[in-house]
């Protein structure tokens, strides 16, 4: 394993750092070798990847990279000179002569929906044809110390395609990448975006709406064109795949099924939590660790999302990712008009709504550790005691959640009365989640100084009265002394509170400009987004630290999605 402390100046320098520990470690798809390129769908029964080539797309268009991400990899902007730096992230790794590993994997994994396993979807009726369908990973390196590993979404079709083109439009791509820096600079663990290239000469079709409609579904079949978008994370090991393995263990499926979750199982435990779970553990006290620190880190990425006005609006097993960060920047969305049933895509549900993604995520838990439990099937004692971490999900969640609200609010200790009684005049008066608690961190004493934030006018003298006596006791309750204390909790609360989040009528503007050629949209939503807590320019205030206009409410394609494409 080697490491460097110097800034990356060259593409060979870069893989020079390559470190294959997934392919080099685990079992390759005994069967791929029979299916030629591995581009089509068919039944993956064993093995923890396939390998296959991503597709390059034709004449590949920068648009950007990471400013933020560059410069803590230490990666030279030289490298976007390279030709094969280009190559690499746009899906041509065939013509690249010095790659130690000349072909990408992809993986596959379970889909269980809000906790209940499905099969029917897979175009077998088996399960065995669920997986990274356009998702491929192409390098693995060890940088400063730090193993990464670099997926292209949107570079082709694999064996898990389920018919697909195994292309990324533009328009999904630019959120993802812009979504993935923006949560990172909001503090919340996540993939991280490398670069983003698109191409003239290559366009596929995709639902979509008409413009202005107020569908729900989509009404039309759009010409797009199609992007690659590098996504780079610890790993990308998903709930969805722990579970696969359990599944196969648990049915017996092949003569390897057990042995093929424990080496899953064990290199999650490497690629993640190996500061926490030491090796010479034995397997079953690695497990209740394993589940117990996953545990802590699921319930502490809930709560910030909570925290920031973030909707992970397909947050099923395979969007959850083992290590514990956000994953699959799909049907997302941050909440506007404050609803607690707020939800961007149409397919969603209220399963997967704002204030329901707590419980969206025991039911993913419960999924990882029922995937877990064929390793412990021999040992009764580590069985219960897994089963009391299962048990336990909902009370530390509840505590982060009272935590998370508490120093939201700038309170010392989460009260449940003042708390429910907010919710309800934020609902009844629609505010606007983001402004209205940037605008509470000043520490108003009256309700004209949150004004800001209403969707609607103040004209009712008893919601006003509500208000300020809300505020009252809400003031009553926090530790301010003299000036010097007020200012103080200001500064806290404006590192909770963010002034600035991804909202999606700045996304359109900003993919739709893509679309023409016209970058600058993009560069600057990443340049505002990666400093989501700062004061910014009155220029970038008035244009960016504005509510949702009322034009847009209802529209399809800004106030909701159908798909992520």
């Amino acid at each position: 394993m080697k490491e460097n402390n110097k800034n990356i100046e060259t593409f060979e320098e870069l893989i020079n750092l390559s470190d294959y520990s997934f392919i080099n470690t685990l079992n390759c798809d005994p069967d791929a070798k029979y299916h030629g390129d591995n581009k089509f769908p068919r039944e993956v029964f064993s093995g923890h990847y396939v390998e296959v080539q991503p597709t390059a797309i034709k004449e590949p268009i920068y648009i950007s990279h990471s400013n933020n991400f560059f410069e803590e990899l230490g990666f030279s902007e030289n490298l976007l000179k390279s030709n094969d730096f280009t190559k690499l992230f746009s899906g041509d790794m065939l013509n690249i002569s010095n790659l130690r590993q000349n072909i990408g994997w992809a993986t596959g994994y379970a889909l269980s929906i809000y906790g209940t396993e499905y099969y029917a979807q897979c175009p077998f009726q088996t399960g065995n044809g669920y997986g990274d369908g356009r998702a491929i990973s192409v390098l693995e390196a060890v940088i400063n110390a730090k193993r990464w590993e670099f997926q292209l979404k949107g570079a082709g079709k694999t064996p898990y395609c389920r018919g697909a083109d195994g292309r990324a439009v533009l328009r999904s791509s630019v959120r993802e990448f812009l979504a993935q820096e923006h949560m990172h600079a909001l503090e919340i663990p996540t993939s991280r975006s490398l670069t983003l290239f698109t191409s003239k000469k290559e366009q596929v079709n995709r639902p979509w709406f008409r413009d202005n409609s107020y569908s729900k579904d989509p009404e039309v079949m759009i010409e797009e064109d199609v992007a690659i978008t590098t996504r780079v994370a610890s790993s990308f090991i998903r709930v969805g795949q722990i579970e696969l393995f359990g599944r196969r263990a648990r049915k017996n499926e092949h003569e390897n099924a057990l042995k093929e979750l424990e080496m899953i199982v064990l290199h999650l435990i490497d690629r993640e939590y190996s500061e926490i779970i030491k090796e010479d553990l034995n397997l079953e006290k690695k497990i209740i660790l394993l589940a117990n620190e996953f545990l802590n880190r699921l319930t502490s990425l809930v709560a910030n999302w909570i925290r920031v006005g973030y909707c992970q609006g397909n947050f099923n097993s395979d969007n959850c990712a083992a290590g514990g960060f956000t994953l699959d920047y799909g049907p997302f969305g941050f909440i506007e008009m404050f609803d607690p049933k707020y939800q961007s895509w149409t397919g969603g549900g209220i399963h997967f709504s704002f204030f329901n993604q707590p419980v969206a995520a025991f039911k993913n838990f419960k999924s990882f550790c029922s995937a877990l439990k064929p390793l412990l099937t021999s040992n009764k004692e580590a069985l219960e005691e897994l089963e009391k971490i299962e048990n336990n999900f909902s009370k530390v969640m509840q505590e982060k959640m009272e935590k998370m609200w508490a120093k939201k609010l700038g309170l010392e200790k989460f009260n449940v009365e003042l708390f429910e009684k907010l919710i309800n005049l934020m609902i009844e008066t629609k505010v606007d989640y983001t402004i209205f608690f940037r605008e509470l961190s000043n520490i108003p004493n009256e309700i004209t100084q949150l004004e800001k934030s209403f969707y609607g006018s103040l004209k009712d003298e008893n919601i006003k009265s509500r208000w300020n006596n809300w505020l009252e006791i809400w003031n009553s309750l926090l530790n301010i002394n003299d000036e010097e204390s007020k200012q103080k909790l200001i500064k806290q609360m404006k590192l909770i509170n963010p002034k600035y989040t991804l909202r999606e009528w700045h996304l359109v503007k900003a993919y739709q400009e893509a679309q023409n050629r016209n970058y600058e949209p993009v560069d600057e939503l990443q340049k505002i987004m990666t400093n989501p807590y700062n004061e910014q320019t009155k220029e970038i205030e008035e244009k960016y630290y504005i509510k949702k206009p009322s034009d847009f409410f209802g529209i399809a394609g800004i106030s909701h999605v159908s798909c992520s494409s």
